[in-house]
């Protein structure tokens, strides 16, 4: 039987104490900023609700946030393409050092938003195996929202050329459908912020 969590929300659309992941995702989940973190009893999530989140983060010495609201403990995907369809890869990396954590590809006949779809499942996938509970920045509006879905709502027809990004695609969903995750997917906020740190620079 799995252990009770509270889960505290410092930053978010209710920030609170709450008993149940459901509600606790409720209130991170697109919330630029979010923080949050999982404690074993009300005890200490009580206490760290009082406290400042800062000191409730691994290897974390100063403030989790920077300027803009931009979590620095988290990792940031993103997805190329040449053409549409063409040939696209996608990364993700160290949001605070720009450290590279992985790099898949490059795939034929798929498209962009497939790939921002793949590398945040990627991205979650990853840390759940490090069980860690890391956000996760994309700047891919479709690529959160067809991850919410648990499903891949690409319009692209699948050909022998595709058939590897087709098979990633199904394995993703699965993993969707299959697994629970921690980890906050947050939209990156271009505008304000620039170009996300796992950005290609290929514009």
């Amino acid at each position: 039987m799995s252990k009770r969590k509270y889960y505290v929300v410092w930053k978010g659309i209710d920030p609170g104490i709450y008993d149940s992941w459901d509600e606790s995702k409720k209130q991170i989940d697109g919330f630029e900023g979010a923080l949050y973190k999982s404690f074993t009893t009300k005890e200490e999530a009580l206490e760290a609700f009082r406290s400042e989140p800062s000191g409730y983060f691994r290897n974390r010495k100063k403030s989790t946030l920077v300027s803009g609201q931009i979590i620095r403990e988290s990792l940031s995907v993103d997805a190329a393409c040449s053409g549409n369809p063409g040939r696209m890869e996608y990364r993700g990396v160290n949001t605070g050092t720009s450290e590279l954590i992985f790099n898949i590809g490059p795939f034929e006949q798929a498209t962009n938003n497939i790939g921002e779809f793949l590398a945040i499942v990627h991205a979650l996938a990853l840390l759940k195996k490090q069980h860690l509970d890391t956000p996760v920045y994309s700047d891919s509006e479709n690529g959160i929202l067809w991850v919410k879905r648990k499903k891949c709502k690409t319009k692209l027809q699948p050909v022998e050329e595709n058939r590897p990004v087709f098979d990633l695609i199904h394995r993703a969903e699965t993993w969707l459908q299959n697994n629970t995750y921690s980890n906050p997917v947050l939209k990156w906020d271009t505008k304000n912020w620039g170009e996300i740190p796992a950005d290609f620079g290929r514009k």
